[in-house]
């Protein structure tokens, strides 16, 4: 543990759990991001392009690339928003929704396998941690801008 840092162990994690949920995903002929996205669309109302990206922590770029993709697939379509003729809904389609409800059970799967495997205590040490490394970075207390 010493020779490791703690960025290097938080992205070594990161790129392990991506790679396991991406062959996954190729099972189902997806990918992890198509499964993201799924998941952060409201199932029965849809989400408003604007604020997608934002709640997935991605940019626009990517996220409409993705966007492009699933709606090719017929996974999603694009509605009038209802509440801001400007703006556009991400809605899913009954494929759609098929496909969220199989990325929503890997998702619970491997939580219930860490859960499983961790013990509560220890869960919430791990909670906590993150919580305080994603504030010290909000707060800019590591490097100042």
């Amino acid at each position: 543990m010493k020779d490791k840092t703690i960025d290097y162990a938080l992205r070594a994690t990161w790129q392990a759990i991506a790679r396991m949920y991406n062959e996954e995903a190729g099972k189902y002929e997806t990918t992890m991001a198509t499964g993201f996205t799924l998941l952060s669309i409201d199932r029965d109302k849809g989400t408003p392009s604007t604020s997608l990206g934002p709640k997935m922590g991605m940019e626009a770029t990517s996220l409409s690339r993705i966007l492009k993709n699933m709606q090719a697939k017929g996974l999603i379509e694009r509605k009038p928003n209802p509440d801001d003729g400007r703006s556009v809904l991400i809605c899913l389609t009954e494929l759609g929704r098929e496909k969220r409800e199989l990325s929503k059970a890997v998702v619970l799967r491997f939580n219930d396998v860490i859960k499983d495997s961790i013990s509560e205590e220890k869960l919430e040490i791990f909670f906590e941690v993150i919580d305080i490394i994603n504030n010290l970075i909000v707060e800019k207390k590591i490097y100042k801008t």
